[in-house]
């Protein structure tokens, strides 16, 4: 049975507590959300027309930053032209996301984009084959930002039922970290969830749950590589 873990908890990935052992030779991160539905203005025009609605597009990102001993990401990439002439950085480097969706390893990507929540299960997924993840990588960083978020408006504060989770190859949920929005993520536009990291020849799982102002994760992103 999956554990269900609080901010700053840590477990064993490879077995809990009661002795269950899991397959980490593939393990999905999975990543879920839902968008807080608004009440409409109240009245009998606000109840013809309007009824609980949704926000528009919400577009939440998930992201992976592959660290070395050091804590630090060791390969930014290198840069790559756009169609529309845009120079895009970090592609093939040691952090998978929207614009570099697989590692050049070949060992951890991202399975797709979805920009609404809608629907069950996992919205976003990343997946590692950690026994097959080179030793000179010692923690996995996982960051959620929501895209454009401050021209928009839109804040973790306006988010219900987020979660990450790790299901190991088998399809076995291993734990599962949740939160929901409230008034201490007013303004906050992205999130550092949890983390993976190695210890004594295992790989743990930490729920973190730490919130910041910026919507872009290369904010983050400075503050781990090497100057």
């Amino acid at each position: 049975m999956a554990i269900n873990l609080i901010k700053g908890q840590t477990i064993d990935l490879r077995k809990n507590d009661k002795g269950e052992e899991f397959d980490l030779s593939t393990v999905t991160i999975g990543l879920g959300w839902d968008v807080r539905q608004q009440k409409s203005s109240g009245g009998f025009f606000g109840k013809l027309f309007g009824g609980d609605k949704k926000e528009d597009e919400y577009d939440l990102d998930a992201v992976a930053m592959l660290l070395d001993n050091n804590g630090k990401v060791a390969n930014l990439g290198r840069s790559v032209q756009t169609r529309d002439g845009r120079s895009v950085g970090l592609y093939e480097g040691d952090v998978v996301f929207f614009n570099s969706m697989k590692h050049p390893s070949g060992h951890i990507w991202l399975t797709g984009d979805n920009r609404t929540g809608a629907g069950g299960g996992d919205d976003e997924q990343i997946i590692i084959k950690l026994d097959a993840l080179d030793g000179r990588y010692q923690k996995i960083l996982f960051m959620v930002t929501i895209y454009n978020g401050r021209q928009n408006n839109q804040h973790f504060g306006m988010i219900d039922n987020a979660f990450i989770r790790a299901v190991d190859s088998r399809g076995k949920e291993i734990a599962k970290f949740s939160l929901s929005g409230d008034h201490t993520y007013n303004g906050m536009c992205s999130m550092t969830f949890a983390e993976l990291y190695r210890k004594d020849g295992a790989w743990k799982f930490r729920a973190i749950g730490e919130p910041h102002q910026s919507d872009s994760f290369v904010d983050e992103l400075k503050k781990l590589t090497y100057s």
